[in-house]
Formats: C-alpha cells, structure tokens, sequence
C-alpha cells in the first residue's frame, strides 16, 4: 500500500512553489497548473519508489518537460510571452510579470536556470540534471543571468 498522508504532505508542500515556477516560464496559469498536476499523478503512480529517492527533483523534472514540450513544437507562443502579449498575463501577480519580462530579456537557458535555481530552490546539480546541461554551464549561466537580472531590475543601480 501506499503512503497517501507522506504523497499528499509532499504534493501541500511542493505544488504550490512548482506552479509558481511552471507559470513564470510559460505565462500560462492554467497550463502551469495542468503541467505539475500531470507531473504530480505520475509520481503519485510511482510513489513507493520516489519517495526514498529524490522525489522533489523528480516531479520538477517532469512539471518543467512538460511545461516546455510545446515550446519545442512552435515559437509562436513562446514569442508572445516574450513580448508580454500572453492572454492571461492580466491574472498574474504583479512582481511575476516583473520577473517574467525581466527573465525574457535573457536568453532562455539562463531564464530556466535562474527560475529552477532561486524559485524552485534546486541545487545546481539538480537545474543540471533537468535541463540536461553539465553543471559548469549552469554556474555560468547563473552567473551571467544574475548580472544581467540585477541590471535589469534595478537599471537605477541603486548600490551603496
């Protein structure tokens, strides 16, 4: 039998943070929520194994293939995130269209590593393992991604 109450304080804790992260790449709440529900139901069917693995890591890997499997298929969509003329931009919280035009001002890979690294809280080994790149391109990227986000944000440079 499975341990539902061990799925389920895993599910209350995870979702919510992995919805935020799917929906700052797509733009899309409802697709984000269809991504990490499909993400968390093959977990669910796997439960026995992940849980003495690395479920987190596992789940994330999921919710982001599927969140950027049409991505892959067409550009259209993707460029109308980029230029914030996404239909449902309106229902997102302010400060995540702050982030989402400011993460689409980067190059994609390292918008992807930022959003897994800082929001979903991944180690770079992880954001390595997800995005299928070795882990010094991830450092790199978060390098370069973080000099160019403060930038971005704060193009005042409000520094000390």
């Amino acid at each position: 039998m499975r341990d539902a109450v061990g799925f389920d304080e895993f599910y209350a804790a995870r979702a919510p943070s992995l919805v935020r992260t799917i929906l700052a790449r797509t733009g899309d709440r409802t697709r984000a929520e269809d991504c990490v529900q499909e993400a968390f139901v093959r977990a669910w069917r796997r439960w026995r194994r992940l849980e003495h693995d690395d479920p987190v890591g596992w789940v994330t890997t999921v919710a982001w293939r599927l969140a950027v499997k049409d991505w892959h298929r067409g550009r259209r969509e993707t460029d109308a995130w980029r230029d914030g003329r996404t239909p449902t931009s309106a229902d997102l919280p302010a400060e995540l269209v702050e982030l989402r035009d400011a993460l689409a001002r980067l190059p994609r890979a390292q918008a992807d590593v930022l959003l897994l690294h800082y929001l979903e809280d991944l180690p770079v080994r992880r954001v390595a393992d997800v995005l299928g790149m070795p882990e010094g391109t991830v450092k790199s990227h978060l390098s370069r991604g973080r000099a160019a986000l403060a930038t971005t944000l704060d193009p005042g440079g409000a520094r000390p």
